[in-house]
């Protein structure tokens, strides 16, 4: 079959693979596509978490008899162990798949390169490695986790062309609740893309200093279906989060919002952990580090709480911590085109300490985006796929 036939089964089935963002996670994305011997696509599969199906299986139960002498084509590696589901190698053998087509291997160590072994000692054609990147990217989230029982870490900021977060503190500004002291630095553009961020998140962390400063509901706007709602992390390490703030009134009238807001704090009032607590609220007491929660225990903590993504919207102070403590794994920084200049306006990072050149953290692999007139520049700390 021609190339150019391949790599269009494989964009599809990595299409279905996306129509499952927000509803597979802890487990990974994958789609599936079926084409029977006379080349026609046959049937497709989407895995979503509570569909339990996998989407190999979903495709083999729609094509049927088409599925004899045909070819899947699929994002990731057929599994072959048991899990949630029997190994769907077993299922392809069974419906005599002729081929499998797959863009990278399973990212979990353990299991990694099994499947595709059951399938060939089954005399089954197995071909990887096209639109491998694509697919790795997709699935960078859950590599990370199954790797190393922590999430993803992405740190998203929008700034100024000159790398400032915000101008400098002016007393007494009024403020509109849910929206940055002194406006929006970006455009309506950049925004929504944020929203799907958030989408594609399992979990936002701030410090109890953005609550403070704006007030913010730190929701996921982008109107998609996801299985768990967003986890909204608070790093508060005196419990300073007031009762008053929207997020908190939130819970009052958002039943299904309730304890999907944790605090980590590593002090505070007995009192006040009530009272957070008494209305839906998650507060746990994690190691300390410099005063605040450790970073790296937050990490595991969420680790074993399944959340396989978290993305930091914090001001400069968690920004610097989070880079200096080596914990973020990529960077979303989004660019509008002006230039603030003033002294004391707020920069990216605060306190991270990289006073040499050649301690300067590298960003590898960078794509560039376009949201109306802001731009964004995305890239990585590290390869999520490291051992």
């Amino acid at each position: 079959m021609a190339d150019h036939s391949t790599d269009e089964f494989l964009h599809r089935a990595l299409d279905l693979a996306r129509e499952g963002l927000g509803l597979a996670s802890p487990n990974p994305y994958v789609g599936a596509v079926i084409v029977d011997a006379q080349g026609q696509i046959a049937s497709t599969g989407t895995y979503t978490y509570e569909g339990v199906k996998h989407a190999e299986v979903l495709a083999l139960e729609q094509a049927g008899a088409k599925a004899r002498g045909g070819t899947l084509y699929i994002n990731l590696e057929p599994h072959s162990h048991q899990g949630r589901t029997l190994p769907c190698t077993d299922a392809l053998i069974a419906a005599g798949i002729h081929r499998v087509v797959a863009s990278m291997p399973d990212p979990n160590p353990k299991v990694s390169g099994r499947g595709f072994e059951k399938l060939r000692a089954a005399g089954v054609q197995v071909e990887v490695g096209r639109l491998e990147t694509e697919a790795k990217r997709l699935n960078e989230a859950f590599a990370r986790y199954i790797r190393h029982s922590v999430p993803l870490v992405m740190l998203k900021a929008a700034m100024t062309l000159d790398g400032k977060i915000a101008p400098p503190p002016m007393p007494g500004l009024n403020r509109v609740a849910g929206i940055p002291a002194d406006g929006w630095i970006t455009g309506e553009c950049a925004r929504a893309h944020v929203q799907e961020q958030r989408h594609q998140s399992d979990a936002i962390l701030v410090g109890v200093g953005t609550i403070l400063a704006d007030d913010p509901l730190l929701s996921d706007r982008s109107g998609r279906p996801r299985r768990r709602p967003l986890l909204r992390v608070i790093l508060d390490s005196r419990l300073r989060l007031p009762l008053e703030s929207r997020l908190v009134q939130s819970l009052a009238h958002e039943a299904a919002c309730k304890d999907d807001v944790l605090v980590l704090c590593s002090s505070g009032e007995e009192k006040k952990k009530r009272e957070l607590e008494a209305r839906g609220i998650r507060v746990e007491q994690l190691s300390a580090a410099e005063g605040r929660p450790d970073i790296h225990a937050v990490l595991r903590r969420l680790g074993q709480m399944e959340i396989t993504s978290v993305m930091i919207e914090g001001g400069a102070a968690i920004n610097g911590m989070a880079l200096a403590s080596g914990v973020v794994d990529k960077v979303f920084l989004y660019y509008a085109p002006k230039i603030m200049g003033c002294m004391g306006s707020v920069p990216l990072a605060a306190d991270a300490d990289f006073r040499q050149l050649d301690q300067a953290l590298q960003v590898k692999h960078l794509r560039l985006h376009h949201f109306g007139e802001d731009l964004a520049v995305e890239g990585y700390l590290r390869d999520p796929y490291e051992e």
